[in-house]
């Protein structure tokens, strides 16, 4: 084996910060607002998604940090950067970011919008038929529903809710002559925009703003500026200590509306004297401050998707049926279809309904089936599988959710969906003390006439019909026993006591995941240049995992990742990581699925290893949370896992290249553009499908 090579850098040189590689990652979000083949409507969505991705880094990663400062924590992380450095640093790049962000919006993409009938328009802008017909939907609309809240000896400064847009309104007593503050909260049920009967579109708050005379009358309102807050939103749970899960989670989310208040957004044009009021009563510093010439709070952008309606947006896949499953409507033929060869899904291309929704659904209903296990981290209102857990509970069958009450900003709906299951009869089982149970997993107990038989799907996305209509997932439908009494064990582990679980074919975090990875790493790098390792993911972070692929590297191992969020390792270091390449793909798609490829394997098995799952490389993922990656053993889905990484490497339309330096840049080309490219594939195999039963019918 090489030596693990010469420690030519300190390690601040070796690793990429956290956070900072995460905005870089919203800064190719927000490239997508620049490109000029795509639809208007589709890249004012993205400063909708660039806004919303930073107010939750915030509320997290920035108020993560902010703890780590008043907590005293100096020390540095593998690259170098204390906590006060790191907030430093973001302030400058949000700052830039913000900057070129509303040059783009206010600029160039108003103008585009007025051309498809979109435009926004400013109070002072309307006409005065327009005018009137705003005000009447003030008054209709907009009046009964605002709460002017009065600053004073006698009203003490309103609590401001953690993203609420609101006004900041200063008024004076005409008869005294004293100068008074009121906080106006902007009503989120309206919309962020209202058309008017001319076809414009106008700011709510800026409609407010012009008939504050009718909220303060008698008063001289002097002015009034938008203003928006941002709290620490993370779920700080001490799981160990909690009697009660659910109940914990529940007091916890009811704190979680008082976080600390970690970043304050206003009007570029808010007076000195408003700013300061509004920094001291929030405990705020100065550089929490961020001012914006146009619109506080780009997320509204959202709201245009719905206004401008399908005809204006770029056309999502609907997804095909899996060629595999094709006409299999009974239970015994869907099931028929999966024992006899395993089944790899790409979703959205492959829809998610008629596949993983199809496969529980099947299942609740055949009479043959006796049991399903199930694990939920996220899901949507509109959830069949849920439905169908609910269905099979009441007819009988043994029914097992373990759901992830600690699952970010969805707490609240997996406590609903958890008691609405319990009263269905399911067997609800709420999570481990300090572990999330990220895995997506279901495990399916047939009676066949040869015996018991388990069914599988193993997936890299969440069971949520919505977000799988944009989230790039994959996942495996097998039958394979082995798979099955891997996933009886981990299911029997994570709902009643059990210790040493051992696992024949699956990964396990926080089990054996981390030991199984760095083996296969350390197997690659024993072929130096003949070795091969090829990882789709989300995130890299863990410092154990990149210093492993830069031995491996060193060794001559051929690295190449596929990485559309953070990534802290950092390629084509001399002497260190030459042989790295990293890459990021950002679309209409959100890349999500995780996919690890090693050329040659274990050392007990020849031949290259395939595997999907949950699992990003990241510590949190590998050591405090449970995660799943199967194995990929069937040729068919070994050959379509190889098509996925080889259009991803050879997108140069989506696609940018992690430099040296911790930049992204582009790849050379522009022609080549994977989710089209998987549109099309999945629209040949359809083709060839019906190609195929017509020389049968023939």
């Amino acid at each position: 084996m090489a030596s693990s090579g010469p420690q030519l850098q300190p390690l601040s040189d070796r690793y990429t910060n956290r956070e900072l590689s995460w905005l870089a990652f919203n800064e190719r979000v927000l490239a997508q607002t620049t490109r000029p083949e795509l639809p208007v409507i589709e890249r004012i969505k993205f400063c909708s998604i660039y806004a919303s991705n930073l107010d939750e880094f915030f509320m997290v990663r920035v108020a993560g940090l902010k703890d780590q400062v008043a907590g005293g924590v100096t020390t540095t992380g593998p690259d170098g950067l204390s906590p006060i450095a790191q907030l430093e640093a973001i302030r400058e790049v949000v700052l830039d970011q913000a900057g070129r962000l509303e040059q783009i919006h206010s600029v160039d993409l108003r103008a585009e919008l007025a051309e498809v009938g979109l435009e926004i328009s400013n109070w002072d802008e309307l006409d005065l038929t327009d005018r009137k017909a705003a005000t009447a939907e003030f008054e209709s609309r907009l009046f009964p529903v605002l709460t002017p809240l009065a600053v004073d000896p006698g009203h003490p400064f309103p609590y401001i809710s953690n993203l609420s847009l609101n006004l900041a309104v200063t008024i004076t007593n005409p008869s005294t002559g004293s100068e008074l503050f009121a906080r106006l909260k902007v009503p989120k049920a309206i919309g962020r925009f209202l058309q008017l009967p001319s076809g414009r579109l106008v700011p709510v708050e800026q409609i407010i703003g012009a008939h504050l005379d009718q909220l303060f009358p008698g008063m001289d309102v002097a002015g009034a500026w938008p203003f928006r807050v941002s709290r620490n939103a993370d779920l700080t749970l001490d799981d160990a200590e909690a009697d009660d899960l659910l109940e914990a989670v529940e007091l916890e989310l009811r704190r979680r509306r008082f976080g600390r208040a970690i970043r304050l957004e206003i009007d570029a044009t808010m007076p000195a004297s408003v700013v300061e009021l509004l920094v001291r009563e929030l405990d705020l510093d100065n550089e929490d401050v961020f001012s914006y010439q146009d619109l506080v709070d780009l997320s509204g952008y959202a709201d245009l998707e719905r206004i401008a309606g399908p005809d204006l947006a770029q056309p999502m896949t609907a997804g095909i049926t899996p060629t595999e499953l094709v006409g299999a409507e009974l239970s015994s033929e869907f099931f028929g279809r999966i024992a006899k060869n395993d089944i790899l899904l790409h979703h959205p291309y492959d829809s998610f309904s008629a596949s993983v929704s199809e496969f529980v659904r099947h299942a609740s209903r055949d009479p043959r089936v006796l049991a399903i296990k199930l694990t939920l981290y996220r899901t949507s209102g509109d959830s069949q599988i849920i439905e169908s857990l609910i269905r099979a509970a009441e007819s009988g069958k043994q029914v097992a959710a373990l759901i992830e009450l600690k699952a970010r900003f969805d707490e609240r709906a997996n406590i609903a969906w958890a008691r609405r299951l319990e009263e269905a009869g399911v067997h609800v089982v709420y999570g481990l003390v300090g572990l999330k149970i990220h895995c997506k997993t279901t495990l399916i107990v047939r009676e066949e006439d040869e015996g018991l038989r388990r069914y599988a799907h193993v997936g890299t996305g969440n069971y949520n019909p919505r977000t799988a209509r944009y989230y790039e997932d994959l996942g495996l439908l097998t039958a394979n026993p082995r798979i099955g009494n891997d996933l009886s064990q981990m299911f029997n582990f994570l709902t009643g006591y059990g210790r040493d679980v051992s696992y024949e074919r699956l990964l396990v975090a926080p089990t054996t995941l981390r030991s199984d990875l760095l083996e296969l790493i350390a197997n690659e790098t024993t072929h130096g240049a003949d070795g091969h390792i090829f990882v789709k993911m989300n995130s890299l972070v863990d410092p154990e995992i990149i210093e492993r692929l830069y031995t491996a590297s060193q060794a001559g191992v051929k690295i190449e990742l596929v990485i559309r969020g953070v990534c802290c390792l950092r390629p084509g270091l001399e002497g260190i990581s030459e042989n790295i390449t990293v890459r990021s793909i950002v679309g209409r798609y959100l890349e999500h699925s995780r996919i690890y490829y090693f050329g040659h394997g274990d050392r007990e098995n020849a031949g290259p290893s395939y595997y999907i799952g949950s699992a990003d490389l990241m510590p949190r993922n590998l050591d405090r949370r449970v995660e799943v990656l199967t194995p990929v053993e069937s040729q068919t889905a070994r050959d379509r896992i190889d098509f996925i990484a080889r259009t991803c490497l050879a997108d140069d339309v989506l696609a940018w290249e992690l430099r040296s330096d911790g930049t992204y840049a582009k790849p050379a080309g522009g022609q080549f553009q994977s989710h089209d490219e998987f549109e099309n594939n999945a629209a040949h195999r359809v083709a060839m499908m019906r190609e195929s039963r017509e020389r049968y019918t023939e």
